[in-house]
């Protein structure tokens, strides 16, 4: 009887994590390992098919230890996806990353929030999800993966090819079937290479807000999915980690329930 109570125990009190409303912090690295993680190897870098060759999920995602603490290193020596192994909704999620020295394309990885089916779906790695860049000059950015959508306050940029996200403006629906996959960050304030930079991002219902170093750069709203000639809702999913084209260190990433958006933070 203990073992059999023991597992569903453990479902139960996963399942009400973020249904419950507190503000205490879940670390998701533990600081020792990646055993609460998923790992997997996508397609290669261009020009670098060899790398992908000698690639396994333990030397492209490990713990080290740096500057005194453990960290998590993502190599960037092939497309891969670091993934929580449970869906999350209603949160707020804090990351803390820095570039390494190892560049072998460009110093590029996402924070993908709202992920779901399976890995390789999205680009022949990824799970389908909405991506906060993490790239080097455009931290902050939204890219929509597959068939995720989304409204966001936006106006064109100066040269007319893309859209930037700007406070005020009229909401413009973005996605592959209405103004593209792409919007540009606010602002930038991203700290210099070799800094750490802290990504704050909240997810409450349909909306997703992306903070870099302490000051909101993107609000996307009624975040869906494609399907059927309409748009389901979409407002929970996992988180993944992209390897993709440099070396990337992880000192800290938690999360905790929230029962709304702090005020202001759509100022």
């Amino acid at each position: 009887m203990k073992k059999s109570i023991k597992p569903l125990f453990a479902a139960l009190l996963a399942s009400i994590f973020l249904s419950s409303c507190n503000n205490n912090w879940e670390y998701l690295f533990n600081g020792d390992n990646l055993d609460n993680w998923d790992k997997y190897i996508g397609t290669p870098l261009k020009g670098f098919e060899e790398q992908a060759l000698n690639a396994t999920t333990d030397n492209v995602f490990s713990v080290i230890e740096k500057d005194g603490e453990k960290v998590i290193r993502i190599s960037g020596e092939v497309n891969g996806s670091l993934a929580t192994q449970r869906s999350f909704e209603n949160y707020h999620l804090q990351l803390v990353f820095k570039w390494g020295d190892k560049v072998y394309t460009r110093r590029n990885s996402g924070l993908l929030y709202y992920s779901f089916g399976e890995f390789g779906a999205a680009l022949g790695t990824w799970m389908p999800n909405i991506e906060c860049q993490l790239m080097h000059g455009k931290l902050g950015d939204t890219y929509l993966m597959n068939n995720t959508n989304c409204e966001t306050a936006a106006k064109k940029t100066e040269d007319g090819k893309g859209y930037i996200f700007s406070p005020g403006s009229p909401k413009v629906a973005f996605g592959e079937k209405a103004n593209g996959r792409s919007i540009q960050k606010l602002k930038d304030n991203e700290n210099p290479l070799g800094d750490w930079n802290t990504v704050d991002l909240y997810c409450f219902g349909r909306t997703a807000v992306h903070l870099v170093n302490g000051k909101t750069v993107m609000a996307n709203t009624n975040c869906g999915i494609y399907s059927d000639g309409g748009i389901e809702p979409l407002s929970s999913g996992k988180i993944q980690i992209q390897s993709e084209g440099a070396e990337l260190f992880v000192k800290s990433i938690k999360i905790r329930a929230i029962e709304g958006l702090p005020e202001n933070i759509l100022d």
